[in-house]
């Protein structure tokens, strides 16, 4: 209840003052241009929008969703605790958001974003492999919204000469004159896809699919803490219609908890990405090809069989180590074969405008599939595609809609752990008949007083945690969206 009346008053707070903005600004030139602070400043010469010395920018998203009840002829058999559970349930979550700005030096940038996070999750986040239905939702929270540090980072460019290119004033992105051919340098706490596969047709997702599974590569197992958000350091090297990108940054000390391990000589993970840019009958698009190593302190599967098979003991309720809580007597447990170990994993993702306001996109990676999941979620192997298309094609330029398709699995270790009863972070019903995990989104995002965005979407999702005993289940969810 508390969580709710935090959202009312921020709601209100902020519709007031959109008004108040929208009753002193002049008209904007283009019906798509939203009033803000920066625009109003600009119009005003208090703020240059062209070479900015600072910017700040805010978001609120309230995501609201219902799961229907579903056929399960079994849940959390044997004492596994991490299934789906098969009658009603509601998730929300609210997140409110602030982007500073700073320029430092020629070249130089710093960035701070404090976020508030409420939620409520479907079956504590248990029972769905990779298809999370609400892309917002966090390992752990409270239903109170909690504020804290997401990113404080130093952004350093060097440019190196070519065709000169304005950037735009957005949310941790001051506006500039750059060039084609530069090397930019990132260093602090924030999340990897802040650089890495960065999307134009799907970009935020708070604007666009609702599910997990189409936010980035489900088997991407990137760094990050039970927030969403690591520590490290990046190198991008743009030259013309090519970009390279590497970075290292900080996983979990334990998977999928809060707790960071600093120690990034020891306890890592690695990402390389290169991407062309393109253009197709005239209109823009990207190929990328991403790979990532880590090593990080993980079990593996065939390990902890092997541990339990040898001696029964060894199984998920006498661990006194990290674990997840299963009280499965008769089952192998992670806990049993956690080491340093290393995972790999590559993928390719293309991006293509079709049309003026449409654009298509795919991703699809293969991860080794040979130990427990460190920081994202379950998936092996993924794959995702849809259409993406923008307003203007009906006369209503701010609105968005888009449907998309995702197929998810699990390595052949991987299944045999959890049709013997284990679990991993996530996942685990005690038995398994396996199959793909896969998820249709369909959204529509209507656009009104130029920042606001209502939405609402349908998710239908087969054979959840890659058990094809149970399901199909369908989600639906409603979104709020505002920017200021």
């Amino acid at each position: 209840m508390l969580a709710h009346r935090f959202s009312l008053a921020c709601l209100c707070l902020l519709l007031s003052c959109s008004v108040a903005r929208a009753q002193v600004a002049p008209p904007a030139p283009h019906e798509d241009e939203a009033f803000d602070l920066m625009n109003l400043m600009s119009d005003h010469g208090l703020h240059d929008l062209v070479r900015e010395r600072w910017n700040a920018y805010g978001q609120l998203t309230y995501i609201s969703s219902a799961k229907l009840p579903f056929r399960a002829p079994y849940t959390n058999a044997g004492g596994t605790p991490n299934s789906l559970r098969p009658d009603a349930e509601h998730s929300f979550t609210l997140s409110i958001t602030l982007y500073f700005g700073l320029h430092l030096w020629p070249g130089a940038e710093i960035y701070f974003v404090p976020e508030a996070v409420g939620q409520t999750q479907l079956s504590n986040l248990k029972g769905l492999g990779g298809s999370i239905q609400n892309f917002e939702l966090q390992k752990g929270g409270s239903a109170t919204p909690m504020l804290y540090r997401a990113r404080t980072f130093l952004r350093q460019t060097f440019d190196l000469g070519g065709e000169r290119e304005e950037r735009t004033s957005d949310p941790m992105q001051l506006a500039a004159i750059t060039t084609k051919r530069r090397i930019v340098l990132t260093a602090g706490s924030f999340t990897i896809l802040d650089v890495f596969d960065r999307n134009s047709v799907t970009w935020d997702p708070r604007q666009t699919f609702f599910n997990m599974a189409f936010m980035t590569h489900l088997a991407w197992d990137f760094p990050a803490d039970a927030r969403g958000y690591t520590f490290g350091g990046t190198a991008e090297l743009y030259w013309d219609a090519w970009t390279l990108r590497v970075g290292r940054a900080a996983q979990p000390r334990y998977p999928n908890q809060l707790e960071t391990e600093f120690r990034l000589w020891k306890f890592y993970g690695d990402q390389l990405e290169i991407e062309h840019n393109h253009k197709l009958f005239g209109l823009p698009g990207a190929l990328r090809l991403l790979g990532f190593r880590n090593r990080v302190l993980s079990g593996r599967f065939d390990q902890a069989i092997a541990a339990f098979e040898s001696d029964p003991e060894k199984n998920a309720t006498t661990c006194t180590g990290f674990n997840y809580g299963s009280e499965n007597a008769n089952a192998p447990d992670l806990c049993w074969a956690r080491k340093p170990n290393v995972k790999l994993g590559i993928g390719i993702a293309l991006e293509q405008w079709v049309a003026p306001g449409i654009g298509v996109f795919l991703r699809a990676m293969f991860a080794d599939g040979r130990t427990e999941v460190m920081a994202y979620n379950s998936a092996d192997r993924s794959l995702s595609l849809g259409v993406v298309a923008r307003g203007e094609l009906w006369q209503r330029p701010l609105d968005i809609a888009g449907i998309g398709f995702a197929s998810a699995w699990i390595s052949g270790a991987h299944a045999r752990y959890l049709a013997l009863g284990g679990i991993d972070g996530f996942i685990g019903d005690g038995r398994l008949t396996q199959g793909a995990e896969m998820v249709l989104d369909v959204f529509y995002s209507l656009s009104f007083w130029r920042a606001f965005w209502l939405s609402a979407d349908y998710q239908l999702i087969s054979n959840p945690a890659y058990n094809s005993d149970r399901g199909p289940v369908h989600i639906l969810s409603g979104r709020f969206h505002v920017e200021f």
